[in-house]
């Protein structure tokens, strides 16, 4: 890599890094329960779609997908296509087999991993998760090959043949062709998905990344393209994988050691620091060094990689700690002691099921229960903070109790014992949580409404 083109990127590592808290913890995710495609996918807004889309067109980029990208073109008939039209839209439904494809496995990894995100409370599934991901990140670093036979390749290239039925049905295996490049990433994002357990962020997450991967095939059968040639630089976006796939994995092991919080400062100095090092590691060889060069290469590679995943793994923990920002809400966390207080008292308890793991019950905290506004209006309740990182017994106890499905969940219980007929799923504004509260002092007695649920 030329110098002028490895400080570019180093620059850009830099910036990245630096901004990374700010966009983590940008503000809540707005909509309640899926409406919003999991509360924008819950840490970076719309912008985890366009980071999906751009991981599906760096796939594409890899030595496994990218010498293929003019043969599966020729064999699906774009380029022989009689018209401009008709080149478009062979090329059109073989991304759209590609689509089909892997929105099929995130909408499966999510009604599959429904009850996932409690699990990742367990320190040994979120190590085990970790694990994999660095297995993954080995597999792009070039370790070891998610290859199947070529005998199969090759007859997996021709499914279908030419014509529009054709173009399809090379589109619906074409994941599975580009395995050793797509198996890693792929096995990240639905790890992920799983973990949400959300139908609309496994189609958020997986349609744009198949949209990417395929990007380059419609543009080259289209409009008859030419693309620069194959060459190292394909290894470069495999690092890029491999470095994403690391970080990926600190974050998870940081999730098993809560021990490890404090050590993740919010504060502006700890992200430019934390930046530095990450250009530093970039600097060093992360991205274009190899693994397979010498000794004096590969130490290199691997101080760069270890330096670039810590300062991205440290502005993530960064970004948690933003969002772990004092609420202003004095909260009880018995909930004997809060049933007590709001009988005696004769006011309606809020009741907030919140866990470490879950980053929307977070913003709910920094950017909702810390509002002036909503911290006056809570005041005419009893709060109570249920803690479900554990995932205790006595917590499930609760969650059986009060019906609860996921995390955050926010529920006002009257005075009597009666729970108020709406609750909050997710994260939201304060403007809406506002009308929840407002609601809620009136709900249970208003004329006209279905009785509310008995808990006490």
């Amino acid at each position: 890599m030329r110098i002028l083109a490895l400080a570019a990127v180093a620059a850009l590592a830099f910036a990245g890094v630096l901004f990374l808290p700010d966009l983590l913890a940008a503000g809540p995710a707005g909509a309640t329960s899926d409406l919003g495609i999991g509360g924008l996918l819950a840490r970076g807004s719309s912008l985890a779609i366009a980071a999906a889309f751009a991981g599906g067109l760096l796939t594409s980029l890899t030595p496994c997908v990218y010498p293929l990208i003019p043969i599966t073109v020729s064999v699906f008939g774009a380029r022989k296509a009689g018209s401009r039209g008709q080149a478009m839209l062979l090329s059109g439904l073989y991304v759209l087999g590609i689509a089909v494809t892997y929105s099929a496995l995130g909408v499966g990894a999510a009604l599959t991993g429904k009850a996932f995100g409690s699990v990742m409370a367990n320190p040994w599934v979120i190590g085990g998760v970790a694990l994999v991901l660095v297995a993954m990140a080995a597999s792009m670093f070039g370790a070891f090959d998610l290859a199947l036979p070529s005998s199969l390749q090759a007859r997996l290239t021709t499914v279908g043949g030419a014509g529009f039925a054709g173009s399809f049905a090379m589109g619906l295996v074409a994941g599975v062709i580009a395995a050793p490049c797509t198996g890693p990433v792929l096995a990240a994002a639905l790890a992920v998905v799983a973990q949400k357990g959300s139908v609309p962020y496994g189609l958020a997450v997986m349609f744009p990344y198949a949209l990417g991967m395929g990007l380059p095939f419609f543009l080259i059968g289209a409009f008859s393209l030419s693309f620069p040639k194959s060459g190292p630089w394909m290894e470069t976006v495999k690092s890029i994988f491999g470095v994403a796939l690391l970080a990926a994995a600190l974050v998870f092991a940081r999730d098993a050691f809560p021990a490890m919080k404090p050590l993740f400062s919010a504060a502006r100095g700890a992200a430019v620091a934390a930046a530095a090092v990450a250009a530093f590691g970039v600097l060093l060889g992360a991205l274009h060094r190899s693994f397979h060069g010498g000794g004096a290469e590969r130490a290199r590679k691997g101080i760069g990689v270890a330096l670039l995943v810590g300062g991205i793994a440290y502005a993530a923990g960064a970004a948690d700690a933003r969002l772990r920002a004092g609420s202003g809400v004095a909260w009880l966390h018995d909930e004997t002691a809060a049933i007590a207080r709001a009988r005696a008292e004769g006011r309606p308890l809020l009741v907030d099921f919140w866990a470490e793991w879950c980053v929307a019950c977070k913003e709910l905290d920094k950017f909702v229960w810390s509002d002036p506004r909503v911290q006056a209006r809570a005041a005419r309740f009893v709060p109570l903070k249920l803690d479900g990182t554990d995932d205790s017994a006595a917590f499930q106890a609760l969650v059986a109790k009060y019906q609860v499905a996921g995390m955050p969940t926010v529920l006002f219980v009257d005075a009597a014992g009666r729970e108020s007929p709406a609750r909050v799923v997710g994260a939201v504004s304060a403007e809406e949580m506002l009308k929840y509260l407002e609601a809620a002092d009136v709900a249970c007695d208003a004329p006209g409404l279905v009785a509310c649920a008995t808990r006490w």
